[in-house]
């Protein structure tokens, strides 16, 4: 440090001086006299961040972990090769904005020159790099746009588990399973042999793009969020909002990183992933921009029939046709180098292989195709001088599939989805096919054909990943997908966001950490009545028929209804409907197929629709059957609350079971070295999948998923928006910004995202001074 408190680096590439202020929140603000040494700063500091955390994202998604953390990591690496993108590099630039490559490039360049630092002065080395005995790699232009496994992607999940249930249960049982929207018959593509798809098909491509380390039966995929624009109508100063919190998983380091980007031409800020250059989620002084999942089914798994005489040839047409086979050498730290075989089909990757079945399987995905790199699209629209560029940009945004909303000073809002809708005719997407040519691809539909809505007529509009096509949208011409997200917070904002037109920013803040439960609410009124002579009953009775229904985390009310509703009173309701459909000694199975991941975005539909709406579901008096079915699960739940949090259900807190407590990915291999910051709470949450403020959890209550980042824009008095990213900006453990905000986080709190260079200098607190160098 000099006198001034200034660091200075020195940056090989730069033509000009860069300055990054850091202000008290570990926010970096980068100041540059052109685009290009903007970016190659930006990645200079990206890495001086967060370089071990994109190394390992580098990694992870070239097939290189074995290399560094030995054999174990071997199989991982080969799912993760087949899943690169291998076309054309010139053409997946050309896919996106015209300066994508060159920005990516300076962005790149500016990683390596820290890589080279750290190599050099190992001072500056993330101490992981020091306890796995292993340098940070350099990186090439192209590893940002060829890894592709770290979106979200849909629906091949859904498609297989469907196909599953149907294949051994019925497909009035897969109807217990997911709700599919809007209501659809499901039909088996004609030639589709559902007794040739292996159990654990998916297995090679979950490797692929869910981390090794992330939490068994964790699905990718399954994290949501919520977005929202205000007109000055429904504000208190006349100005638009943007609200924006996305749902992915809770992390250490952050997933995203936070980062004001100044130059001539543009001035940016927002977050985004930390291993690319940009913004995807801020606002450049003149337009504000958020996004979610709009979920569209990008994905099929193609089955084939192999020839029994060689089974890397399947029938295509009138005849056979080859497999093409890529063979490459996975390093292995401590082994020998492991050569493998990848196989692709016409679709793509070959991803499980029967021979004694004469059976192949392979997946066809969207984003495999050329401009189709994970959220690099943001590069086309973060400098967007208006909303008319704004939308033209989305014309171009390939995936993963997104309602983006934006607003201007001018009070202009509006909702745009965007993303690549592939165009299958005569067939929906909502199980396998056969891969025999009869179930091909015709190209995209148009962005433009789907719905947007600018300047909305009640002065606001929200998503939160529910269907929100309009009434009259042609599904069976133009299927998004029918797996969308259930509604309840979609129906929570609405029915907040409606009820006035004062809204602020803290407003928003406020209803970000929002956390009524409308399933809660709408189970509730089934208590009604009810009585039981059994003390512990009647005391849970009247515990939850007083509540108001908010999963907060000093609930003793909440804490009840969760363990009685994930736990008890679910798995009882789908056991008595399965009971109507299977022999006795298949309910068992069936029910430990339908049941959801206990740490998904919760989907509540086939729940409440058994209670509230039963039909003959549960035979022919189904109001007894659930009378019984409340009484006898809330005694059960009663007795395991009891159990997990004492006896006296005046001290029940929900919190005290549903945590925040956040492990850095390899604390397993640091070990005890690393103990003391591996991890980074525990603290005390509200809320649960259904709430606004998601709150996902596993089978041990800890919050699994949710949004470690939310974002309110003040449109036009930028210095008045507010942010939050948990549990830091920095990945240096060692550094201030490491935790700093997790408690805030916790609290449900927020900073300000400072934007005008006077503010931001009222509160650096360090300097960096990057200059050209050798």
């Amino acid at each position: 440090m000099t006198a001034t408190g200034t660091t200075t680096f020195e940056v090989p590439g730069l033509s000009a001086p860069v300055e990054i202020l850091i202000d008290r929140w570990g926010v970096p603000h980068l100041y540059a006299d052109s685009r290009a040494d903007l970016f190659l700063a930006q990645g200079f500091n990206a890495a001086r961040d967060r370089l071990f955390q994109i190394d390992l994202w580098r990694r992870r998604g070239l097939g290189l972990l074995a290399e560094v953390l030995g054999p174990d990591y071997a199989e991982h690496d080969r799912a993760a090769r087949l899943f690169l993108y291998r076309g054309d590099m010139a053409a997946e630039w050309e896919s996106y904005g015209p300066d994508t490559e060159r920005t990516t490039t300076a962005f790149v360049h500016g990683i390596n020159a820290f890589v080279a630092l750290c190599r050099a002065q190992r001072e500056h080395l993330p101490p992981e790099f020091r306890l796995l005995d292993y340098e940070p790699a350099y990186w090439q232009p192209a590893d940002v746009a060829r890894i592709r496994s770290h979106g979200l992607h849909y629906n091949l999940h859904d498609e297989v588990e469907r196909a599953l249930t149907v294949r051994d249960f019925g497909p009035e049982v897969e109807e217990l399973r997911k709700v599919r929207e809007p209501a659809h018959a499901l039909r088996v593509p004609e030639g589709l042999d559902l007794s040739v798809l292996p159990d654990d098909v998916l297995r090679v491509y979950r490797m692929a793009t869910t981390p090794p380390w992330a939490p068994k039966n964790k699905r990718q995929g399954i994290d949501g969020s919520n977005n929202w624009v205000l007109a000055p109508s429904r504000t208190a100063t006349g100005r638009p909002l943007l609200a924006n919190d996305p749902h992915r998983a809770v992390t250490l380091p952050a997933l995203r990183y936070l980062a004001h980007l100044s130059a001539p031409g543009l001035d940016v800020i927002g977050a985004g992933e930390p291993a690319l250059p940009g913004v995807s989620i801020g606002h450049n002084g003149r337009l504000a921009f958020g996004l979610t999942i709009f979920p569209i089914d990008q994905e099929d798994l193609y089955v084939y029939r192999t020839d029994p005489t060689d089974p890397k040839r399947y029938a295509y047409g009138a005849g056979w046709e080859a497999m093409t086979k890529v063979t490459e050498t996975i390093p292995v730290r401590g082994g020998e180098p492991v050569t493998t075989d990848l196989w692709f089909t016409r679709h793509g990757p070959v991803i499980d292989e029967r021979p004694d079945r004469a059976a192949a399987f392979a997946v066809r995905a969207a984003w495999l195709e050329p401009g189709m790199a994970p959220y690099l699209g943001s590069m086309d629209y973060m400098g967007a001088t208006g909303p008319d560029a704004f939308v033209a940009a989305m014309e171009r945004w390939g995936a993963p599939g997104e309602n983006q909303v934006y607003a201007a000073p001018d009070g202009t809002t509006g909702w745009r989805p965007a993303g690549r809708v592939p165009v299958r005719r005569g067939w929906d997407g909502t199980l396998p096919v056969p891969g025999d040519g009869r179930y091909e691809w015709d190209g995209h539909h148009p962005v433009g054909s789907l719905p947007s809505v600018r300047d909305p007529e009640d002065g606001w509009f929200a998503t939160a990943n529910q269907l929100n096509l309009p009434a009259d949208y042609p599904h069976a011409e133009r299927t998004v997908t029918y797996d969308w997200y259930a509604s309840h917070r979609h129906e929570r904002l609405a029915e907040v966001l409606a009820a006035r037109s004062d809204w602020t920013v803290a407003d928003c803040v406020a209803l970000q950490n929002d956390y009524v439960s409308l399933p809660a609410r709408r189970i509730q009124p089934l208590l009604t009545g009810l009585t039981s002579d059994d003390p512990h009953v009647a005391e849970g009775l009247k515990l939850l028929r007083d509540w108001d229904a908010a999963l907060d985390a000093d609930s003793a009310a909440a804490a009840l209804f969760e363990i009685w509703y994930r736990r008890h009173l679910r798995p009882e309701l789908l056991r008595k409907a399965l009971a109507r459909l299977l022999p006795e000694d298949r309910v068992a199975a069936a029910l430990a197929r339908i049941l959801p991941a206990e740490d998904a975005t919760a989907d509540a539909r086939v729940d409440l629709s058994l209670l509230l709406d039963p039909g003959d579901r549960l035979g022919p008096d189904p109001d007894a059957v659930i009378r019984t079915t409340v009484l006898t699960t809330l005694g059960r739940a009663m007795t395991e609350a009891g159990r997990l949090l004492g006896p006296d259900s005046g001290t029940w807190r929900w919190g005290t079971l549903h945590r925040a407590h956040l492990h850095h990915p390899l604390a397993e291999l640091l070990g005890e070295q690393a103990a003391d910051w591996t991890s980074v709470g525990p603290a005390p949450r509200g809320g649960s999948g259904e709430t606004v403020s998601a709150t996902s959890y596993g089978p041990g209550f800890r919050q699994t998923g949710g949004a470690s980042f939310r974002l309110v824009v003040d449109v036009g008095a930028w210095d008045e928006s507010l942010v939050m990213s948990t549990p830091g900006q920095s990945g240096d453990p060692t550094g201030p910004h490491y935790r700093d905000l997790f408690d805030e986080w916790a609290a449900d709190g927020s900073f300000p995202l400072l934007y005008s260079r006077e503010r931001v200098e009222e509160h650096t607190t360090g300097r960096i001074r990057l200059v050209p160098g050798a």
